[in-house]
């Protein structure tokens, strides 16, 4: 095992020089610094985690909050871990994994200890209990969500009211009349989570902005309640020709039902998506989607986290602008389809809370 007085042998340089380059504390030439670097790299040197962070008094470890729960999607909730853990990474952090289970209690159990220099926050609701602890806590904490009142906190996430009414642009452009949302499961809108009521909401504004017929189901993901679900939206809006979909795992049952009753997509039925945009890719019929950008937010999280440790918590909430990819499943209206809204308002009902 390497230790630092091989470094120093190897570099020429004294023990104490090679531990002031490694933490900072005092100022060292840039020919010797780079002799000691040089020297920690030719070695496969790696400096003892726990006496690093006893001499700095950081363990250069960030704590992430992420939910494990049966109506999330997994998948995606480990393309944002993963993100966070590569972003830490390249800034000499580790990351360690709390469940959200442990809710307000894991945050401060956290936060007394030395374990952890910041923390990440995923899945956050709109009235979610943690936030006045957060508000409270010495660490600094970047949430990867926006609560209702976000004000005082540092928060990063798709726009994701935008991508619900880019949705609806998209599917109005070319003529469609008469719209559907699959939503999350009812679990999800009962907890109040933000990502899921802010879509919602995107969908149902610019869906009356655009004056068109709009209904909104909460879906459960198996084929049976897909099924469901967009029987409950033909009957809701019976000249029903585009669905949004957020719900990944919704996707790829909803293209079986659609295809396996003798409907052509985009001819009779045009569906665009707000997901990961690997996921829409793969699919039988590439779904136009509004990529959710797990890296980018999951890259702006550890970047904001970083610099609140260098130089201080800046609040503020950085919503990133959604894109549109159009692919094969969406497409103009059925020239049967009416093109007139009806002179009544737009019948956009609230998926189930």
């Amino acid at each position: 095992m390497v230790t630092i007085a091989d470094v120093a042998r190897h570099a020429g340089v004294s023990i104490s020089t090679v531990s002031y380059v490694l933490s900072g504390k005092r100022s060292i030439s840039a020919d010797t610094e780079r002799k000691v670097r040089d020297s920690i790299h030719d070695l496969g040197y790696q400096p003892n985690a726990g006496a690093r962070a006893l001499a700095s008094s950081k363990s250069n470890v960030l704590a992430l909050v992420v939910p494990l729960r049966s109506d999330m999607n997994l998948p995606v909730l480990m393309q944002f871990a993963t993100g966070v853990v590569t972003a830490a990474r390249a800034h000499e952090h580790d990351v360690l994994l709390l469940t959200q289970d442990e809710g307000v209690a894991g945050l401060r159990r956290v936060a007394g200890t030395a374990l952890t220099d910041a923390i990440i926050v995923m899945d956050v609701e709109q009235r979610d209990p943690r936030i006045d602890v957060l508000r409270r806590l010495h660490q600094p904490s970047v949430l990867i969500g926006v609560p209702e009142e976000p004000s005082g906190l540092a928060c990063v996430d798709l726009d994701f009211a935008a991508a619900g009414g880019e949705c609806v642009d998209h599917l109005c452009d070319l003529g469609h009349r008469s719209l559907g949302f699959i939503g999350a499961p009812t679990p999800v809108y009962e907890r109040g989570t933000s990502f899921a009521r802010r879509t919602l909401a995107g969908f149902q504004s610019a869906a009356e902005r655009r004056g068109v017929a709009a209904a909104s189901v909460a879906c459960d993901p198996s084929y049976a309640g897909v099924r469901d679900a967009l029987a409950e939206l033909r009957a809701k809006t019976p000249d029903l020709t585009g669905v949004i979909v957020h719900n990944e795992d919704a996707l790829a049952p909803l293209l079986d039902i659609v295809q396996a009753e003798g409907s052509a997509i985009p001819d009779d039925l045009s569906i665009v998506a707000i997901c990961p945009d690997q996921h829409a890719q793969n699919l039988p019929v590439p779904v136009s989607a509004v990529t959710i950008p797990t890296e980018e937010i999951a890259r702006n999280a550890v970047e904001m986290v970083m610099h609140a440790l260098d130089s201080g918590m800046d609040a503020e909430v950085r919503l990133l602008s959604p894109e549109l990819h159009i692919r094969a499943s969406s497409g103009p209206a059925p020239v049967s389809a009416p093109r007139e809204a009806n002179a009544a308002s737009p019948d956009t009902d609230q998926a189930r809370p």
